[in-house]
């Protein structure tokens, strides 16, 4: 069960459509031409129960960066009933920012010139603890799709940006 129906949450504009998120995008982008931009989507989870029922929070944030002078951010979030396991959350997370990825490029292609910004998926795992097995494949599937990846400890479009918002 979707909360966001492809809706944005902009802590400055409210609700904004995914053209509108890439047109304040634009709009950032073009206050200040001439600087470098950095736009990353990164997702994050949180399970919990609820009514006795296991539920996960996925937050996915889209983030234009301005390099070394601010940056402006977007969120949505979905609600899904199933049991919590690690790699199947992980999973869940890299596929919700690929999809969110694909729906967005062509955008954000059509608005900005690609010389202007590089594009990064930014994925929740890390050498240190559980996840570190699931760095390959992870940065895998995102590569396959033609994506940057980063991982931890430089994936903080997921692990600090979206985690803000499970």
């Amino acid at each position: 069960m979707a909360d966001h129906d492809g809706i944005f949450t902009s802590p400055t504009k409210g609700l904004l459509t995914p053209q509108a998120a890439v047109d304040e995008i634009s709009n950032f982008v073009n206050e200040e031409p001439g600087r470098f931009y950095r736009v990353v989507i990164g997702s994050d989870s949180q399970a919990h129960r609820v009514n006795g029922t296991d539920q996960i929070d996925f937050v996915t944030a889209l983030i234009v960066h301005r390099e070394g002078h601010g940056a402006r951010y977007f969120w949505r979030k979905e609600k899904i009933n199933k049991k919590p396991i690690l790699r199947d959350k992980i999973y869940t997370e890299t596929q919700m920012s690929l999809s969110t990825a694909q729906e967005l490029v062509p955008l954000l292609r059509a608005k900005i010139s690609p010389a202007m910004y590089d594009f990064e998926i930014h994925i929740d795992v890390g050498p240190l603890g559980p996840t570190r097995e699931m760095i390959r494949e992870v940065v895998g599937m995102v590569q396959g799709n033609g994506f940057k990846a980063k991982t931890k400890p430089d994936s903080w479009g997921a692990s600090h940006v979206a985690d803000k918002h499970t």
